[in-house]
């Protein structure tokens, strides 16, 4: 098991690896923008009086993954070919005035509302109005010229993004699902800690995080589908392998988790301070249900059905239930029943999952390569 860094030792990794990307990022577009300068120097024609628009094209499509870079490139030049397209009908009714200048941008910015258009939307209306304003007596060349070079830029972004480093964004995916587990146990641990504590406890800390854990799943959902869509296309990928289809799988597990873990908070907060006359913990149901919340928390932590943490939380689960049977009729059971419920619903799906390590070897652990 690789040792789990501490809460601010991951804030400053993570901080540092976004630092990284973002170097690399600049450096490609720095790169990418330069080659399409020079190579627009030597386009023929009526576009060779239009270099400018290569590098701005190399810029344009510039994204942290090769397949985001292909889509924003084609989203960009259909835009700007939607855009010409508008400008000329409106150039032949007649001269640049403050009439056609509105009409242009009032057409390109409704076309920007066509479906799957994308990062093209924005270029509907610069195209349309750049046609009309620098267009000129040949809007024909100054179109065909502006599209030329973009697409050279294009082209010059995307092969640089192929082939210096393509970014895949593994490492994410594995602090993001190492995190999110360890964040669900510690909630399970602070509670079980407070179950323990003389009423009402003193720290409170972990009432406050109910709508944090879901905020953290969400980002870690956001990190293992951009690590999917950095494999398209990425040669790197048959070098770094790893399972994402897996990852989505535990993924799933974890928000689901996530949502009982947050009812149990908000459950648990009303026990405590909120309405304790209404939703009353009787005495004898106290420390069974703090030795089960803290022994499903090793299982969240370890996340592995074969571990002896796993047979614990389950036994102590089904203890907890058996205690909750044979309390006083008189005692008001339904929130240690519904407590008792959630943690037994999060052992049954961390067991749906198979743990760390399955039939088919899935591991939620780190690839032996860091070259991510």
């Amino acid at each position: 098991m690789l040792k789990k860094p501490s809460g601010a030792r991951l804030l400053t990794q993570m901080g540092g690896l976004v630092r990284h990307k973002r170097i690399l990022l600049a450096f490609k577009a720095a790169l990418a923008a330069s080659i399409a300068w020079v190579i627009a120097l030597q386009v023929p024609g009526v576009a060779a009086e239009y270099p400018y628009y290569a590098p701005l094209g190399a810029v344009a499509c510039m994204y942290p993954t090769i397949a985001g870079s292909a889509k924003q490139g084609v989203q960009t030049l259909a835009g700007l070919a939607i855009g010409f397209a508008l400008a000329f009908p409106i150039i032949f009714l007649g001269d640049r005035s403050v009439i056609s200048i509105a009409l242009v941008v009032g057409f390109g910015v409704l076309a920007g509302g066509l479906p799957r258009i994308g990062a093209g939307r924005d270029w509907i209306p610069i195209a349309a109005l750049f046609v009309l304003l620098l267009g000129g007596d040949d809007p024909d060349g100054y179109s065909f010229g502006y599209l030329l070079q973009m697409l050279v830029g294009v082209s010059v972004g995307l092969i640089v993004n192929i082939l210096i480093v393509p970014p895949l964004h593994l490492t994410g995916v594995v602090t993001g699902l190492d995190s999110l587990r360890s964040a669900l146990s510690l909630q399970l641990k602070d509670m079980g800690e407070a179950l323990r504590e003389q009423w009402p406890p003193e720290h409170k800390e972990w009432a406050d995080r109910q709508n944090k854990l879901t905020t953290f799943s969400q980002e870690v959902r956001t990190a293992v589908q951009l690590a999917d869509s950095s494999r398209h296309g990425n040669i790197r990928q048959y070098r770094h392998k790893r399972d994402l289809a897996a990852d989505f799988h535990s993924l799933q597990s974890m928000e689901r988790i996530t949502f009982y873990v947050e009812d149990m908070t908000e459950l648990l907060a009303d026990v405590i301070w909120r309405s304790p006359e209404t939703t009353p913990l009787p005495k004898p149901l106290g420390p069974p249900l703090a030795h089960a919340v803290k022994l499903t928390a090793a299982a969240v932590e370890e996340w592995d059905t074969t571990a002896d943490s796993m047979t614990d939380a389950e036994a102590a689960v089904e203890d907890l239930m058996q205690h909750v049977k044979h309390v006083s009729p008189d005692d008001r059971i339904e929130a240690t029943a519904s407590l008792g419920m959630s943690l037994r619903r999060i052992l049954l799906t961390i067991r749906a999952d198979a743990g760390p390590q399955d039939q088919d070897g899935i591991s939620l652990q780190a690839p032996e390569t860091n070259d991510q």
